[in-house]
C-alpha cells in the first residue's frame, strides 16, 4: 500500500441499521486498498457485529489512537473508541442514544481531520432523527458538519450517481420556505459549488444544467416569473464569468438531458426536485457528499434500511462508491494543497 495515498476514515454507521454489515462486506472484499489508506474509527464490537451479519471474516488490529497506526499493512486498522456496545440497542429501530453516540464518533473523526490526521471521512448510513433526538440539534448531518468544522459561507449536499451529480439551492426545509429562499445569491453560490466540487471529483470542465422552479419554466410568466426575474439572469451572469452552465431548464426534461450525457451536474432549486430522479436511477449506487467544507465527507445515498437489518442481504455497493469518491476527492485536495505550498 502506497504511503502517499490519502488516509480515509470509515465510520460504521448507526449500530441499529445495516451500516456495520455493509462496512464489513466492503472491508472484507479488500478492493479499495489501492485507493486509500483505510482506518476504521469506532467500536471494534460494532465491526464484529457487522462481520457476523455479513458472514465474513476480516483481519484487523485494534489501536487506541490514530498515531499508532502505521502503513503499509495488509490488515485493517481499527481505532477503537469503545463507546458503543451493540448489545445495548434494539436493532432495526431508531434509538436516540445510538444517534448520540453516532454523532460523538463523527465528531471524533472531524477533530482528527481538522488536526490533519484524516484526509477524508466516509460514513455508513446514519439516522437523522436519531441524531437529532440524541442531542445533535441539526436538521441534517451536513449542518452538523459545517458547525463542527467552523465553516462560514455556502455549502451543500451533492448527490452522485454514475450518470450525473445534483446540487441544491435549498435543501432540508419546508417547500413553502424553500421558494422564498431562492435568490440570485444562493443560486450563484450553488452553481459555484457545483463547478468547484465536480472539478475536485475529476471533471476538468464541468457542464452544468440549472433547473427551473415552476412547471414548464413558468410559461413565460404565466404561472410564476422566478425564471425570468431570478434564475435566468443569474445563469447568464455565471456563464459570463466563465462557468459552463445552461438554464433554467424545465424539471420535466432536465434529468433526461443529464441522463443522455449532456451535463455532468444539475443544480436544482429544492430537495425533492432532484432526489426523486437520483434515487430512481441509482438507489443502491448513489453517493451523498457534503460539498464546500474543509473536510471531505461522503456516505451512501440510502438510509439505515431497518427492514433488512441482520439478514445478511444488505448491498455494500453504494458504500463502495462513497469510499472511492472520498478517496478521489481527498487525493485531489492533497495534491492541490501540495501545489499551493510549492
Amino acid at each position: 500500500m502506497k504511503t502517499s495515498l490519502p488516509v480515509v476514515g470509515l465510520m460504521l454507521g448507526d449500530v441499529t441499521g445495516i451500516g456495520p454489515e455493509i462496512s464489513a462486506k466492503l472491508l472484507a472484499a479488500g478492493a479499495l486498498q489501492d485507493k486509500a489508506r483505510i482506518v476504521v474509527i469506532g467500536d471494534a464490537r460494532v465491526l464484529e457485529l457487522g462481520m457476523r451479519d455479513a458472514g465474513v471474516h476480516l483481519q484487523y488490529t485494534v489501536y487506541s489512537g490514530i498515531d499508532e497506526v502505521k502503513w503499509p499493512r495488509s490488515d485493517v486498522p481499527v481505532v477503537d473508541l469503545k463507546n458503543i456496545d451493540p448489545a445495548q440497542y434494539r436493532r432495526g429501530e431508531m434509538s436516540p442514544e445510538s444517534g448520540r453516540l453516532t454523532g460523538d464518533t463523527l465528531k471524533t473523526m472531524i477533530d482528527l481531520a481538522l488536526a490533519g490526521k484524516l484526509d477524508g471521512i466516509c460514513f455508513a448510513p446514519l439516522n437523522k432523527g436519531a441524531l437529532h433526538k440524541g442531542g445533535w440539534k441539526f436538521h441534517d448531518e451536513h449542518q452538523m458538519f459545517a458547525k463542527l468544522t467552523d465553516h462560514s459561507g455556502f455549502f451543500g449536499e451533492m448527490n452522485v450517481i454514475k450518470e450525473f451529480s445534483t446540487f441544491r439551492v435549498t435543501s432540508h426545509v419546508a417547500l413553502r420556505e424553500a421558494v422564498n429562499m431562492i435568490t440570485p445569491e444562493r443560486i450563484a453560490c450553488a452553481i459555484t459549488l457545483a463547478h468547484d466540487t465536480l472539478r475536485a471529483a475529476g471533471h476538468a470542465a464541468p457542464r452544468l444544467a440549472v433547473a427551473a422552479l415552476n412547471p414548464h419554466n413558468g410559461e413565460n410568466g404565466l404561472f410564476g416569473d422566478e425564471e425570468i426575474r431570478i434564475i435566468r439572469p443569474t445563469v447568464e451572469k455565471m456563464r459570463a464569468a466563465g462557468v459552463n452552465c445552461d438554464g433554467p431548464i424545465s424539471s420535466d426534461v432536465i434529468f433526461l438531458k443529464a441522463l443522455r450525457g449532456e451535463y455532468d451536474g444539475v443544480v436544482m432549486m429544492y430537495h425533492d426536485q432532484g432526489q426523486i430522479a437520483t434515487k430512481l436511477l441509482g438507489f443502491n449506487k448513489g453517493v451523498t457528499v457534503t460539498a464546500g467544507l474543509k473536510t471531505v465527507f461522503t456516505t451512501p445515498a440510502h438510509g439505515t434500511a431497518y427492514d433488512i437489518v441482520g439478514q445478511g442481504k444488505a448491498d455494500p455497493g453504494a458504500l463502495a462508491h462513497a469510499f472511492t469518491l472520498a478517496a478521489r476527492m481527498a487525493a485531489a485536495r492533497r495534491a492541490s494543497q501540495a501545489g499551493a505550498a510549492a
